[in-house]
């Protein structure tokens, strides 16, 4: 039960709703959380590997007629306007609140995709992608501190990186998709691409209706002075759970004391981020960039690659990201468990190693020439099967080991500077590289990132977190937390 206590200044309140909703079995209630939120991914996926499969179809459309500098200015956009929406609705999110946001950037989202689908330059093009991703990075912070603070703490770290996996559900959906669509017999040409981009719109308003049953986060509901509706919220779901026959266990739980507030001042969020915890600001912003350049770099001109350097048709790229994607989806299925299991620490520097090893080893055999383009993707299935639990475990990483209060804020600013870093450089310097015809140019580009890999993985080992199966307020002592 949640107390509120009298005294000068703000309300303090002594409360058990953290260790309630940490408590809970596994229900019906935390699937539809997952499927409601989780899809935010898939749609990022879908975006992502869209613009990739139809790249070639770009080039060869009679009205854009792009060229590879163009389609990595595209790829740019997009992850530019990512990086600048998370900013923004990261900051609301904190604000405002998870569930407001997250039917706001889902509606950014929905506009803007299904509006690429009717461009008729470069420059309009440019501009829906870059609105579609900041649709997207919004989504990303109102959804990532949402799912950490309904999801029971034994649960955590398989969850969310499944959920961050299943951004590959949607780089599947892209590619039959784009298969499908540009297929001359179906639509091709200048239409089959137009089409491709309205199936995220068609995908986002079901997952808009769904949504209507999540509520708002009980733990930022707290720290915001509305107790009532945080202990109606956290008493329907435990009374939805009994009604179900599901076993609550019993006696007395942990309780913390916090100070209401109605916001946490920006000075405060600094001074959290970059005097009081810097060490784990470091590690936050390693992993991303790290992650963000090895993914970005890589995948958003994987189509450019089959299409140059293996004469792949751009109808049949699709048939090559299948594989591909479903290599990434079942990383962080089977290797999630072991991060609550075996622990964080060292789940996320062996993972971070080995990528950037495989992605070294392979980008050697693609620059001397010895892989088709089928030994090409089965290399590339066994390189991200590991990687995709590395990069889903940096959001992980960022998402579970700051304060509540400025939880969807940090996940903003280290989504922002990671991906900014490694996400709008990388397309366009592998664009240039490709343009070069040279495969040894784009070994270098791919030496470079699993240097970044390797990296990251030393500071990980080093420095990270323990945070397997412990409480978010555990983790990291919220702002509002009084003696």
């Amino acid at each position: 039960m949640t107390k509120p206590q009298a005294g000068a200044g703000p309300a303090i309140v002594d409360t058990d709703i953290p260790a309630r909703l940490d408590r809970l079995p596994w229900g019906s209630f935390h699937t539809l959380v997952v499927a409601a939120l989780g899809v935010t991914w898939i749609l990022d996926g879908l975006e992502v590997t869209l613009a990739g499969a139809v790249s070639g179809a770009l080039k060869e459309s009679p009205v854009l007629q792009f060229g590879n500098t163009d389609v990595g200015i595209a790829a740019s956009a997009y992850v530019a306007g990512a990086v600048l929406g998370a900013m923004l609705f990261g900051w609301m999110t904190d604000r405002l609140g998870r569930k407001k946001l997250f039917f706001i950037t889902l509606a950014v989202y929905l506009v803007a995709t299904a509006a690429t689908a009717f461009t008729w330059n470069l420059w309009t093009f440019v501009v829906c992608r870059f609105v579609t991703g900041a649709g997207i990075g919004g989504e990303y912070t109102a959804i990532n501190s949402t799912i950490q603070e309904l999801i029971p703490a034994r649960y955590r770290g398989w969850t969310d990186l499944v959920i961050n996996g299943s951004f590959w559900i949607g780089a599947a959906i892209g590619a039959i998709g784009s298969i499908v669509l540009l297929d001359p017999a179906v639509l091709g040409g200048d239409l089959g691409w137009r089409a491709a981009f309205l199936i995220g719109a068609v995908l986002g308003l079901v997952v808009f209706l769904m949504r209507m049953w999540i509520p708002e986060s009980p733990r930022w509901l707290m720290t915001h002075g509305r107790i009532a509706e945080a202990e109606a919220t956290v008493a329907g779901i435990e009374s939805d759970f009994r009604r179900r026959n599901s076993v609550i266990p019993a006696g007395d739980l942990p309780r913390i004391r916090l100070r209401a507030r109605s916001h946490t001042p920006l000075s405060e969020v600094a001074r959290t981020l970059f005097r009081d915890q810097r060490q784990r600001t470091v590690v936050g912003l390693t992993l991303m960039a790290s992650q963000a350049f090895f993914y970005n770099a890589i995948f958003f001109t994987y189509a450019l690659v089959l299409t140059d350097f293996y004469g792949i048709r751009p109808d049949h790229v699709g048939w090559y990201l299948l594989p591909f994607a479903a290599g990434n989806f079942l990383g962080p299925v089977f290797l999630g468990r072991f991060f609550d299991t075996i622990g964080r620490r060292p789940m996320i520097s062996a993972t971070y190693a080995i990528s950037g090893i495989l992605l070294a080893v392979c980008g050697y055999l693609f620059a001397i020439g010895i892989l088709s383009a089928a030994q090409q993707t089965v290399a590339w299935m066994v390189i991200f099967f590991v990687a995709s639990a590395a990069a889903s475990s940096a959001y992980l990483t960022v998402s579970e080991t700051f304060p509540l209060e400025v939880r969807a804020l940090a996940i903003a600013f280290f989504y922002a500077i990671g991906t900014g870093i490694g996400g709008v450089a990388g397309p366009l310097l592998f664009g240039h590289l490709i343009d070069t015809g040279s495969r040894w140019s784009v070994y270098g580009g791919y030496l470079f990132g699993a240097v970044l890999m390797l990296a990251a993985a030393v500071v990980a080992f080093r420095y990270c977190v323990p945070a397997e199966r412990k409480s978010l307020e555990a983790v990291s002592r919220p702002l509002a937390a009084v003696d």
